[in-house]
């Protein structure tokens, strides 16, 4: 399966540049899933997304299907996603038939720079989505740092954790230092894909983890390009054989952290 994280540099506000963006970098790769960054559509640093926010499906998506399909590929980009009066922040997943599947962000941060409470609302569904080459499941950003929802996926059955973001660089060595993490402990491949740019100085450095928490290959810092690699699915059987945590974890362990939270409420 080869992939392709695209370490690109989205124009705020402006869609229809980021499709033509997105639609470069798609077929230049000739990949079978090609990967851009959190809210890639509109770029990040946008100060108000009520009228840059679509439905989905909508126009844009639709645009976006075309070219899956044309290029008979998988896209995850994201998004800020409308639905009635509420917008939330949104990973989309294209199927190269055009099936659609999104998931919406869980953790949004409100701290420091960061004020996605007042643009967002928050996501309430974990679900991972089937594909031709396994199953994925998709993260955003600031939720790589809650290592529950990355085991929801594994539980379901992923075999591959995507991670699109917009990680300024203040916050590099937080993200490189749980991704590995997230890949280990879940016997995933874990795919990290970033923003670059100015908007928010976004540093790159777009990953491909093994199940045993290897870096792959790894993109440079504040640099446009394309970080390709050909995963290896076979990897995941002796990953699992040797280290069987998703075999060992025992779910009563939830119902205790459920009870620890409502206890603090």
């Amino acid at each position: 399966m080869k992939v392709s994280l695209a370490q690109a540099s989205p124009k705020s506000g402006d869609k229809k540049e980021n499709i033509r963006i997105m639609e470069k970098y798609v077929k230049k790769s000739s990949s079978d899933l090609v990967v851009f960054g959190e809210l890639f559509l509109t770029g990040y640093g946008c100060k108000d997304f009520s009228d840059l926010a679509e439905t989905i499906p909508g126009k844009s998506i639709n645009k976006i299907a075309g070219i899956a399909k044309e290029n008979r590929c998988y896209i995850v980009f994201g998004m800020p996603e409308k639905e009635k009066d509420r917008i939330y922040n949104t990973a989309v997943l294209i199927h190269p038939d055009g099936k659609i599947n999104k998931y919406r962000k869980w953790f949004l941060p409100n701290f420091g720079i960061f004020e996605e409470k007042k643009h967002f609302k928050e996501g309430k569904k974990i679900n991972g989505f089937n594909t031709r080459f396994g199953k994925i499941g998709l993260l955003i950003c600031y939720d790589i740092f809650f290592p529950e929802l990355c085991k929801s996926y594994a539980l379901q059955g992923a075999d591959i954790l995507i991670c699109i973001s917009a990680s300024p660089s203040l916050t590099r060595i937080y993200f490189e230092r749980v991704m590995q993490a997230r890949a280990v402990e879940n016997t995933c491949f874990f795919l990290y894909t970033n923003l670059v740019g100015s908007e928010l100085n976004f540093w790159g450095g777009n990953t491909v983890i093994g199940p045993k928490g290897d870096i792959k290959t790894k993109g440079e810092y504040f640099k446009e390009m394309t970080v390709e690699y050909d995963v290896d699915l076979n990897e995941l059987k002796n990953a699992r054989e040797n280290r069987p945590v998703i075999r060992d974890s025992r779910p009563e362990i939830y119902k205790k952290l459920y009870e620890i939270m409502n206890a603090k409420k």
